[in-house]
């Protein structure tokens, strides 16, 4: 078996091995390429690995992102995407040798960090990812939707919302998302190709959707809603971008007061935002599909914890064990005056963790303490997970929805 770097002229097999692990055949693409999910494949990242009579077995790519760090720091990281290996060639150590290969890939490109979409949880933490920011839909009766108080969620919106077509404000809905994301951690950037080849899912894709176009008093576009109608009775909403809680509000209420549907079901909505305590029923808001959205991988641990924002002084002594690499390393972490510094040391570790469980604490959605307990951390001292928990918090709690 071969694995190796892919080019252009490997797009088509590329794409047709692909669907074959997947156990799917591709979709038509429009004029030029433009309008499948896979539209915006790098093909200078990609992966194949080859059996020994040359035919392609397997797959693996990655997107070049930027990722909100905590403190709004924007760091470059590969988005892992495409991952399949044929059902003739599973469980012959394919896979492993793609990853190790990506990785090792990544690494000469200089990122730090790899992220991606695990779709079974079994599969990626062996190779270093850990689950890092998490996302629930939330569905809303229509009928039990009264807001408490007239100006729930903070001062009054003084702006207005505008009803328009996806096709209609592709350019507008770049820039706000853009300006969204380098303000909320966790996010990830929608490079100006994904737009331009209508790339992955709605509203970037061409599938039909209304958009709900916020503007603020001075009309600048500041917020938006993604959505479609269903059937079945359900206003299906793809996404609510904005930064503030106020546009957020202003932008459910008029989801919610839309007619002839029973139910607005909100996609993604972040496991604490505030929507559900805003309603005069607190029961109104049915939360499902509550999971894991975002898998982080480091892969230069001092790098890494020196590049996010830090919220609070202190140090801790970390011993981080990376098996699929075959890496070990203890590292001092000191924050001062809100500015890091990340050494090896040979001190006593304060915890000792695999390399997926960094990744899980990485962006301060998952509390150190909560790993202790599940006895994937192991704490050297009785302060050790709340020093941690101290150290690790993020100014705003992660979240990603884009898909890739």
């Amino acid at each position: 078996m071969q694995i190796r770097s892919t080019t252009d002229q490997d797009f088509d097999v590329f794409v047709d091995t692909l669907h074959g692990a997947f156990g799917r055949f591709p979709e038509t693409a429009g004029e030029g390429g433009r309008g499948v999910w896979w539209a915006a494949l790098e093909m200078d990242r990609g992966v194949l690995a080859e059996a020994e009579d040359g035919r392609a077995v397997g797959t693996a790519a990655a997107y070049s992102f930027e990722l909100t760090l905590p403190g709004q720091v924007l760091a470059p990281v590969a988005g892992v995407t495409c991952v399949g290996v044929l059902p003739t060639h599973r469980r012959r150590g394919v896979l492993s040798a793609m990853m190790r290969h990506q990785l090792t890939e990544v690494r000469e490109r200089g990122e730090f960090l790899s992220v991606l979409l695990a779709s079974e949880a079994l599969i990626y933490r062996r190779f270093g990812y850990g689950p890092a920011t998490y996302t629930a839909r939330l569905t809303v009766p229509r009928h039990q939707a009264a807001f408490a108080t007239p100006r729930a969620g903070g001062a009054a919106d003084t702006g207005t919302v505008e009803l328009l077509k996806s096709s209609e404000c592709a350019g507008i809905l770049e820039e706000v998302y853009d300006r969204y994301r380098r303000a909320q951690p966790g996010a990830l950037s929608r490079p100006h190709r994904w737009w331009e080849r209508a790339a992955g899912q709605p509203p970037i894709s061409p599938a039909p959707r209304y958009v709900a176009l916020h503007r603020d008093a001075d009309g600048v576009p500041d917020g938006y809603a993604s959505y479609a109608p269903r059937e079945s009775g359900t206003l299906k909403v793809d996404e609510v971008i904005t930064a503030d809680d106020a546009v957020f509000t202003a932008l459910a209420r008029y989801l919610l007061d839309h007619d002839l549907f029973t139910e607005v079901a909100f996609k993604h909505v972040p496991p604490d935002h505030p929507l559900r305590w805003q309603f005069e029923d607190f029961r109104a808001g049915e939360v499902a599909g509550d999971g894991d959205w975002l898998w982080a991988r480091l892969l230069d641990i001092p790098r890494a914890l020196t590049a996010r924002g830090w919220f609070a002084d202190g140090e801790l002594v970390l011993d981080v064990d990376d098996p699929f690499l075959g890496e070990h390393g203890r590292y001092l972490l000191t924050v001062r005056d809100g500015k890091p510094d990340c050494v090896p040391t040979d001190r006593t570790p304060d915890l000792s963790l695999d390399i997926s469980d960094l990744g899980s604490i990485y962006l301060g959605g998952t509390a150190p303490s909560t790993l202790v307990r599940a006895g994937h951390i192991r704490a050297h001292h009785p302060t050790a997970a709340f020093r941690a928990d101290t150290l690790f918090r993020s100014d705003r709690n992660p979240h990603c929805l884009h898909w890739f």
